[in-house]
């Protein structure tokens, strides 16, 4: 199963970067440890590549229609490159995002004249690598603001879709494959939508992120420098937690409470960015998809881990999973509270600008939002 090269490729980047992750070799170590996915035959992957993205296309009128929104800059059309990958790929292709994102974190660490040993940045490889390989195998969709042309502010962005995955899924829950294509294209080009409609957002998302990255780097340049017995400690309490589920993700038990609040308020905006995609893929109905309520039912058993092994459950716990899961339910309530409240055209308030963003208390209480935002 092979990208679908009309559009260009997502590579990984160049080598050479200052960082503390050496991310040509996190490329390649993702592509290498990533499982290839399902058997099928020839016709098959033709038939699953072509439908993926005869679905991409056809989602776009729909996301339009059932969110009300406008792309600021452009015609629909242009919402995003389409590209179909294989595990590989997508774990390659993302590398590259998360150096986008990441820019500044190594003078956090070492200071602006200091210097990454090659040893350091190999080890960094190994571990996103390592995390991306996994990951890759969970991953039906993703759009990408970030990389290529949108990096350079030449375009809005790219779709990916990871077609071993999205097979996988609609085999394993007996899903119509039409409907489940368009399902996913569905959500994932609301997300595209999102960018298009407010252009400012790629840039707060990857300041905020970048903001906090810089700030744990910190943190884990002191915790690098203490003691042994205190590092293991640390560490130890962190996995704890996200094993029994008391925090979200293997990071909560590692961050100040200053840490946690900003961390909170970017959850929140994902939180937003997800639920909204999840209300778009389910509000165009059946009429649309057919099977969309069979899907949903059988999509979101398969999100609670029913019929997951003890391993799995605990993997999804500390590579954060879960709390992705999350993100999609509670931004969801939010969404459908605030339409119930002021109307659609009253919640699409949010991507007027950064401050009507919504905040981590008020994605729990849609309410404190509507009286900010609308009076």
């Amino acid at each position: 199963m092979t990208l679908v090269e009309q559009d260009g490729r997502p590579h990984g980047p160049s080598r050479g970067d200052r960082s503390v992750v050496d991310w040509s070799a996190a490329a390649q170590i993702a592509g290498r440890l990533a499982r290839p996915g399902p058997q099928a035959s020839r016709a098959e992957l033709a038939d699953l590549v072509e439908g993926l993205r005869t679905a991409a296309g056809k989602a776009v009128p729909h996301v339009l229609d059932v969110t009300r929104m406008t792309p600021v800059a452009g015609t629909p059309e242009t919402l995003g490159t389409v590209h179909v990958v294989d595990r590989p790929r997508w774990a390659r292709a993302n590398t590259e995002i998360m150096a986008s994102l990441t820019t500044g974190v190594t003078e956090a660490l070492v200071g602006e004249s200091g210097r990454v040993p090659q040893a350091t940045a190999l080890v960094g490889a190994a571990q996103v690598g390592s995390v991306l390989a996994v990951l890759s195998s969970r991953v039906l969709g993703q759009f990408d603001p970030y990389s290529g042309q949108a990096a350079a502010g030449a375009g809005p962005g790219r779709l990916v879709l990871v077609a071993p995955n999205v097979l996988q899924v609609e085999r394993a829950l007996d899903l119509r494959p039409a409907d489940f294509r368009l399902w996913v294209c569905l959500h994932e080009q609301t997300h595209a939508l999102q960018f298009a409609a407010a252009p400012w957002l790629a840039d707060h998302l990857r300041t905020r992120a970048g903001d906090l990255l810089t700030e744990l780097s910190a943190s884990s340049r002191r915790l690098a420098e203490a003691r042994l017995r205190d590092k293991l400690v640390a560490v130890g309490r962190a996995v704890l937690h996200a094993v029994r589920g008391e925090g979200t993700t293997l990071l909560d038990g590692l961050l100040t409470p200053e840490e946690q609040d900003r961390l909170a308020d970017v959850t929140a905006v994902m939180a937003l960015l997800e639920g909204h995609a999840d209300v778009a893929m389910d509000a165009v109905g059946p009429r649309t998809v057919r099977t969309v309520r069979s899907i949903r039912r059988k999509f979101d058993a398969r999100r609670d881990g029913e019929g997951s092994s003890g391993l799995d459950v605990v993997l999804r716990r500390l590579l954060g999973m879960d709390a992705k899961i999350a993100q999609y339910r509670d931004g969801a309530a939010f969404v459908r509270a605030v339409e119930k409240d002021v109307g659609r055209d009253g919640f699409n308030a949010v991507w007027a600008s950064p401050e009507n963003l919504p905040t981590a208390r008020e994605i729990a209480d849609a309410r404190a939002w509507v009286r900010r935002v609308h009076g």
